[in-house]
């Protein structure tokens, strides 16, 4: 199960970043997971839930974003979204489709209830 190696991956980022602009609180921590990250969303929820213990993080909510298979033909210029990377357009029939989204594994943003505008 490599998500919780993901997920303890994600919580120094989360830690480092709460540090750097001086939170003592987050609440919500969004990511995106594209089709091909092979990465199963549940196993990655249940593994944050295991290394946030005792952190920044120890309430937060992880919220995630899955994001389809999304393809261009370089021949025709159709976009749509793809079943597997082998797709073939579905416009014209051709093998050569360029992957635009699904690949991605981001953090989208980290949330906090703190009040920021005091200063600091």
């Amino acid at each position: 199960m490599h998500e919780l190696s993901i997920a303890q991956a994600l919580m120094d980022i989360v830690a480092e970043e709460a540090a750097r602009h001086g939170l003592k609180r987050v609440v919500r921590v969004a990511v995106r997971v594209g089709a091909l990250s092979a990465v199963v969303p549940e196993a990655l929820k249940f593994s944050f839930d295991l290394v946030k213990e005792g952190t920044v993080a120890a309430e937060a909510e992880l919220v995630i974003e899955e994001v389809p298979l999304w393809g261009r033909c370089q021949d025709c210029g159709a976009e749509g979204e793809m079943d597997g990377p082998l797709d073939q357009c579905q416009a014209c029939g051709s093998s050569r489709m360029e992957i635009l989204a699904g690949r991605e594994l981001t953090i989208d943003y980290i949330e906090t209830d703190e009040d920021q505008s005091q200063g600091g």
